[in-house]
């Protein structure tokens, strides 16, 4: 049968259109439609189809008339509906499949015309409550399903309300600037908004987040960012990496009360209680300026031709147990994140930087590592034991700089110091220098960036006697058979250089070439540091993976065998890896962004690079300045080679969206 001359009605982005049959071509159908429009269009799309032709002498504009008139006159019709009087009578057969005609005549009586069939045809696809059309026919949907679909749109209605009602506060906050004062959810919304900022398809409410920004128009890519910063949410410079990593900023209130109750024994106390007695010592700190969680220590004192060095420790472990509060804490964020705006600590501040503290003249108890060395630096013996200490020098980097020429005992130490770093490279260790990064905010948000120097003879010294305590911490577990998390490294991919180096550009070139690292309940090699074990002690205050191996060291010292199992290690490890990561991470995009904050304000300029490497079609670059690896297309107009120095023009920089782009 062939539909010339018919009008048809079809599908248009949810929206009926009436149209008249030009020409039946069997598979598809030349139409013009209501809107003038004329157009091929596959037959399967037809929804309802008129029984009778409509006069074939009728002009384009008669016919276009026509077919407006009978779409509105059906959408008239198809308000006039009640389609749940409708769904009563056929409920019983849930289910079941009516033709539209029936269904049609159910309401306006027998043989329904054209223009009723599509009403309700029409009717029923823009309620969806009670019946599904499909394929020509109409389902009866059950009452059951009939509820389900009820309490979806009772949501969505929801949805909408919400939409509409926090809409023009959005605006508000967003022109100017302030909370409105009768804005009732404002804590859901702006909550719903930071999620989708900082997780995207992945926060709770993305879609009603979506369709809320896009109402309120806030589309730009950082628009709620802003936003939230103008409620007063966000500060201008929230570190939302943090937030996005779910790292733990806030000590809940059982771990604060278990530091309140954290009382220091007097030294009688802890004398009585067997730990050696050191305060009499000349036991100094050398940390940064800005240092505030002092956590190692020194001394050295002459026996014979050989040295005694003391390694002293701030003993956490006294304090901090597995079953307290502070502990399960410390498992939750497994390092201090030292960002330039402000430190994030594992321990409370009032612990990390006060009662745990190795502060001048002070007393702490402590951990000592007591070597007896040769004057060529050869290990002689070790003792591991509970001490007392009080420091007696708390020490710049710099000021022990100056003091190491004129002051015996730091002259000794870094001599030492210096012998130790020769044997571990002979050991096959490799010591990659990269200078250090130093960012400073200031309070009227300037932002410095300088390097330093991280081979200075205080640096060496402080390093070298660390690395030594973790290596003997490591050999004394492991000569116990004891469980113990121990950090390993195979032999490089391949050696470029041999021990120590300078050049930035082999550096980082043999850098790439190292091994990567793991944490094992195993001691095995650590060729970067040129050790046959290797864990870290040093810094219990900071890091857990040093406050674990503390807990175990200190059982074993005083002679109560070990306190965790290789399988707790196990867990604890896992634990590490995956805090360490996250940690990392935040830290490393934070970095990134207060330095292209800084480079923002040079967008244009251009900056010295150092040609790593390069291949067929990209060149390695290192911004030195900024401690940044970077690549550009070759460009065969400049010839370059590992070592060169070129000047790159920093095409755009945005810190918000962790982008930089450089040119030749």
């Amino acid at each position: 049968m062939t539909l010339d001359g018919r009008i048809v009605e079809y599908l248009e982005n949810g929206k009926f259109i009436c149209a008249l049959v030009f020409e039946d071509n069997g598979n598809r159908l030349r139409l013009l439609n209501q809107n003038s429009r004329e157009l091929n269009l596959p037959q399967n799309r037809v929804v309802h189809l008129n029984k009778e032709r409509i006069p074939a002498k009728l002009s384009r504009e008669d016919i276009i008339s026509t077919l407006q008139e009978t779409a509105k006159k059906r959408e008239e019709l198809a308000q006039s509906i009640f389609l749940n009087e409708i769904w009563e009578l056929v409920s019983e057969k849930p289910e079941d499949n009516f033709g539209v005609n029936f269904l049609a005549g159910l309401f306006f009586g027998e043989d329904p015309s054209d223009d009723q069939t599509a009403a309700f045809l029409r009717s029923v696809i823009a309620n969806r409550l009670y019946f599904k059309y499909k394929a020509g026919d109409i389902q009866v949907h059950s009452p059951e399903t009939v509820e389900q679909i009820e309490l979806m749109q009772e949501k969505e209605k929801e949805k909408e309300d919400f939409i509409a009602d926090n809409t023009l506060a959005l605006r508000q906050v967003w022109e100017e600037g302030q909370i409105p004062a009768k804005w009732k959810d404002v804590e859901v919304t702006l909550q719903i908004l930071q999620d989708y900022y900082l997780f995207g398809k992945e926060a709770p409410k993305y879609d009603l987040a979506h369709k809320l920004i896009k109402k309120a128009q806030l589309t730009g890519p950082h628009d709620i960012f802003y936003l939230l910063v103008k409620a007063g949410v966000w500060d201008k410079n929230e570190n939302i990496h943090l937030l996005k990593y779910d790292i733990p900023t806030i000590f809940p209130d059982d771990v604060l009360a278990e530091v309140e109750a954290i009382e220091l024994p007097s030294a009688k106390s802890m004398s009585e209680a067997g730990r050696k007695d050191f305060r009499n010592l000349p036991v100094l700190t050398i940390d940064g300026p800005a240092t505030r969680d002092f956590d190692d220590a020194l001394h050295i004192e002459k026996q014979g031709d050989n040295y005694l060095v003391g390694i002293h420790i701030s003993d956490v472990s006294l304090f901090i147990r597995p079953g307290t509060a502070l502990f399960d804490e410390a498992l939750k964020r497994g390092t201090s994140i030292y960002f330039p705006e402000k430190p994030l600590s594992m321990l409370p501040s009032t612990l990390s930087e006060g009662k745990l503290s190795l502060f001048k003249d002070q007393e702490r108890p402590a951990v000592s590592l007591l070597v007896l060395l040769s004057p060529t630096a050869e290990i002689l013996k070790y003792e591991l034991v509970h001490s007392i200490i009080s420091v007696k020098q708390q020490l710049t980097y710099d000021e022990a700089n100056r003091l190491i020429k004129q002051d015996k005992e730091l002259a000794t130490l870094a001599a030492l110091s210096k012998l130790l770093r020769q044997k571990r490279v002979n050991n096959g260790a490799l010591l990659l220098p990269v200078p250090e990064l130093n960012i400073s905010i200031k309070p009227d948000d300037t932002i410095e960036i300088n390097t330093s120097e991280v081979d200075t003879p205080s640096k060496i010294l402080i390093a070298e006697f660390m690395i030594l305590a973790n290596t003997l911490g490591a050999q004394f577990l492991s000569d116990r058979e004891a469980p113990g998390l121990f950090r390993c490294q195979m032999e490089p991919r391949q050696r470029i250089i041999d021990g120590f180096e300078k050049d930035i550009t082999k550096v980082i070139q043999q850098r790439k070439r190292l091994s990567p690292m793991a944490l094992l309940t195993t001691p095995k090699i650590h060729s970067g540091v040129g050790a046959p074990q290797y864990t870290t002690v040093t810094s219990p205050i900071r890091r857990l993976l040093d406050l674990i191996m503390q807990i175990q060291i200190s059982n074993l010292i005083q002679g109560q065998g070990v306190y965790f199992s290789k399988k707790d290690m196990k867990h604890f490890g896992g634990i590490i890896l995956t805090t360490l990561e996250k940690a990392n991470r935040v830290r490393h995009l934070r970095q990134r962004y207060w330095i292209f904050k800084f480079l923002e304000a040079k967008t244009g300029g251009r900056v010295p690079a150092t040609v790593i490497n390069h291949g067929p079609k990209r060149v390695h670059l290192f911004l030195e300045e900024f401690l940044l690896d970077v690549d550009l297309p070759l460009n065969p107009a400049f010839k370059v080679n590992a070592g060169d120095t070129v000047l790159v023009k920093l095409s755009k920089v945005d810190s918000l969206s962790n982008i930089l782009k450089i040119e030749w």
